[in-house]
């Protein structure tokens, strides 16, 4: 009987020696590397808060780098149990696979959040054309960005949708320049026409004097010739100049007697004989 146990000492002890630093070395790995982790991530969080990043975006950042080190002090710690990490690798790998073909639309979306966060095309309260939508930017998130649109309908568009169409900062520049088409009739004078016109814009206050407006024959048509008026305004005026603009060039056309011609058809009807 003491034969035995003194074996079954012996495999302990043997084990023990064996195991210990490995185990102690593991527990090192796990500890130190947690820490480091820990390190990178807050200075990782750090960084991008100095440089004015979404505080979205930082914080989920800053989390996806600090489970990412941490799953290789795991494997590098299991590694020091002797552990066969190959294996160990193959099924992380799968599974990481598996998650990412499950999410491809949810991970494709969060891509495009991160580039809309970084290089900023838009900023909340901008009025974009994206997506299909055109509206003011209300929110930036990670997965989606929600619009406002001019009739007040909120609008939730998936970040991948804006990333590859063809975006349109509509209030990026401080001016914009009105572009407007104004018919008259071929009897009409093209110069009074144009000086009419000419006067309507310097008469309003909003219309920029630099860049200078233009005035010019865009089209001979076929009931009417067509006059561009491009005058420049503030951004924030827009809307406001282009409406007002309209009616006076209508109430200023008749009082001046500048006819506004409009699409007619005339219709001819021949009697043949036989018809009453």
């Amino acid at each position: 009987m003491e034969k035995y146990v003194n074996e079954y000492v012996t495999v302990i002890v043997n084990w023990v020696s064996n195991y210990s630093i490995k185990l102690v070395a593991a527990i090192l790995v796990l500890v130190i590397g947690n820490w480091l982790s820990h390190r990178i991530s807050n200075l990782l969080k750090t960084l991008l808060e100095k440089n004015k990043i979404d505080i979205t975006l930082v914080g989920f950042l800053s989390n996806i780098i600090y489970y990412a080190l941490m799953v290789m002090v795991v494997i590098a710690a299991a590694g020091q149990l002797g552990i066969n990490t190959t294996s160990f690798l193959t099924i992380v790998g799968a599974a990481g696979l598996a998650v990412g073909l499950a999410l491809k639309d949810s991970l494709s979306n969060f891509a495009s959040g991160v580039m809309l966060i970084l290089f900023r095309p838009f900023k909340v309260n901008d009025t974009v054309s994206a997506g299909g939508v055109t509206g003011k930017v209300e929110s930036i998130n990670i997965f989606n960005t929600i619009l406002n649109t001019v009739d007040n309908q909120r609008v939730i568009v998936p970040n991948n949708n804006i990333t590859s169409a063809v975006i349109t900062n509509v209030t990026a520049n401080a001016t914009r320049r009105v572009d407007l088409l104004v018919g008259i009739g071929y009897q009409d004078s093209i110069s009074f026409a144009k000086e009419t016109l000419l006067a309507i814009i310097e008469a309003d206050e909003r219309i920029l004097k630099d860049p200078a407006p233009v005035i010019g024959v865009a089209d001979l048509a076929d009931s009417c010739v067509k006059l561009a008026v491009r005058p420049w305004v503030k951004t924030g005026d827009y809307a406001a100049v282009f409406f007002d603009l309209n009616e006076k060039i209508k109430n200023t056309f008749d009082e001046k007697g500048i006819s506004i011609p409009f699409p007619q058809q005339d219709v001819h009807i021949r009697k043949t004989q036989g018809d009453n």
